[in-house]
């Protein structure tokens, strides 16, 4: 699979590595935690967690601008480990919540998030360009060859993404383990016993706020709860509860002290693009300048149109850290699997789909039948629209109501209609090979059409345009609330239907432009 990549390959896919798995955490948890740790709704949350992946992305824009201007990719990047880490350090200090402390305490936690949010933004896109770089340089060294070998190291550049966006997914796949583990291990430290449920009602009940089937529910899962405590206070409760996610950032400091270790150690070997095309773009004559400015407005018509479509995939696809997560929490049996547990379906397939879908492209390839990256980024918005047609006739032939009128049921009949894990293994393997023809095969497509000098500013556009579907990620979570789930469900699917049919329209167009 890494057979005639350039080397520098698996050094940058290592270095990211940490970011991922401090990206996983956070996305395993975030929500639930905000729901938990300050007793906000889940449509706050998820407006929070909204704010904050459009932050992630957003913020690219600025670090590939930086890092443009300044022609220091390499400083930006570990500017942005370091700022990473600090923010999660600052995560990582248990401070109790209390109606005493919450006016500044959540505005601290805003600020980490913040921080890790702008560190992301000077780290991811430059990460990526210098990915995209590297071939570069590889096609030039190839063309020298001959047109044949130049074709190769062409085809090259889409598996290369993928290698590397499985690499990064490795961490991906441990990171939902460790919040889970740790916070169960520490609630058991003190005598209880996890519950996914508890939280909420832990919070109606020091407001004063639960009558009637809630407050059954309450008292059924208080006690079920105990495991050597000699009572079941709900103060003590969400503080430990809470302390255990903390702690669990410490991990994603951790994480991001080894990446910035590797990059450090290899970033020797790694390119500067901003340096190699200042140099190539000596010596143009008028003419050649004035056709290189049309190709390059052909070029970023062709990015802009792609960025439209990757807006609705990401805010479909991130739905897994917000209105995903709820109904893992409230619609599935979450005492055996924490929900957090499922986010480790995602970067599971991600490694485990990544050589078969590279193999199929590899075997159209051979038999002359190859598959444009503007066309496989339309089949995945198809593929994604599967994953949501499934949840919704789920939905729908279990009668799910909206979630807020399903935890209004008494407990035995919530308990009798749950979902099994496996809806969550059905919807993600067509989330994620979805994932595999857009995410990595997009920042193949960018690498291709951006103009020299402005690499790092394009990578930090196709991260902008996930940050506006990130923007709206909470209407997903508002909708789940309001409407019966199939409704809710059936609204992606009609959005990635409508954006699949619009790529598949502009294929021919892209195809010219990216040839």
């Amino acid at each position: 699979m890494l057979k005639g990549h350039p080397k520098g390959l698996i050094a940058a896919a290592l270095s990211n590595m940490g970011e991922r798995f401090g990206y996983y955490i956070m996305n395993a948890v975030l929500v639930l935690f905000l729901c938990s740790k300050f007793g906000l709704n889940d449509t706050t949350s998820a407006l929070i967690y909204s704010c904050f992946y459009c932050g992630i992305y957003i913020l690219s824009l600025a670090g590939g601008f930086i890092a443009d201007r300044t022609q220091n990719y390499k400083g930006t990047i570990q500017k942005g480990l370091i700022t990473m880490a600090a923010g999660y350090i600052l995560l990582a200090i248990p401070i109790t919540a209390t109606s005493a402390n919450q006016a500044w305490l959540l505005p601290l936690t805003c600020f980490a998030l913040f921080m890790i949010a702008f560190g992301n933004g000077l780290f991811k896109g430059n990460l990526q360009a210098i990915v995209g770089q590297l071939y570069d340089n590889f096609e030039a060294e190839e063309a020298k060859k001959g047109p044949e070998a130049l074709a190769i190291a062409k085809d090259k550049r889409d598996s290369g993404f993928q290698i590397f966006y499985v690499f990064i997914n490795v961490g991906g796949l441990i990171a939902p383990f460790v919040a889970p583990l740790i916070r169960s291990w520490w609630l058991k430290l003190n005598g209880f016993v996890y519950n996914a449920k508890l939280p909420a009602l832990c919070h109606d009940q020091i407001n004063g706020l639960l009558s009637g089937d809630k407050l059954v529910n309450y008292n059924e899962l208080s006690v079920k709860a105990l495991d050597g405590a000699a009572s079941f206070d709900p103060n003590t409760y969400l503080e430990v509860f809470n302390q255990g996610v903390h702690f669990s950032f410490i991990a994603s400091v951790i994480a991001m002290l080894i990446s910035l270790t590797i990059f450090l150690c290899t970033k020797k070997n790694l390119p500067t693009p901003v340096k190699k095309a200042a140099a190539e773009s000596v010596g143009y004559t008028q003419e050649e300048k004035l056709a290189m400015a049309k190709e390059i407005k052909q070029r970023l018509y062709a990015l802009f149109a792609v960025l439209g479509i990757a807006i609705f995939f990401w805010f479909s696809f991130h739905q897994n850290g917000a209105s995903f997560s709820l109904f893992a929490r409230d619609f599935m049996n979450t005492e055996s699997v924490a929900p957090e547990f499922l986010q480790a379906i995602n970067p599971f397939f991600v490694i485990v789909l990544t050589p078969i879908v590279m193999g199929i492209f590899a075997a159209l390839a051979r038999k002359g039948k190859v598959v444009s990256t503007p066309r496989k980024i339309a089949i995945g918005m198809g593929l994604a629209a599967l994953a949501y047609i499934f949840l919704a006739v789920f939905s729908y032939i279990k009668g799910y109501p909206s979630a807020q009128d399903f935890l209004a049921w008494p407990e035995s009949q919530q308990e009798a209609s749950r979902a099994g894990v496996w809806v969550f293994f059905v919807t993600y393997f067509f989330l994620t090979v979805a994932e595999l023809f857009i995410s990595p095969l997009g920042l193949s497509f960018v690498s291709k059409v951006a103009p020299k000098h402005m690499l790092g500013l394009c990578q930090g556009l196709w991260l902008g345009a996930t940050a506006i579907g990130n923007a709206f990620l909470f209407l997903g979570s508002l909708m789940y609330n309001a409407i019966p789930l199939w409704i809710c469900w059936t609204v992606f699917v009609v959005i990635c239907l409508i954006s699949m049919g619009v790529m598949f329209g502009m294929v021919k167009w892209l195809e010219r432009v990216t040839q």
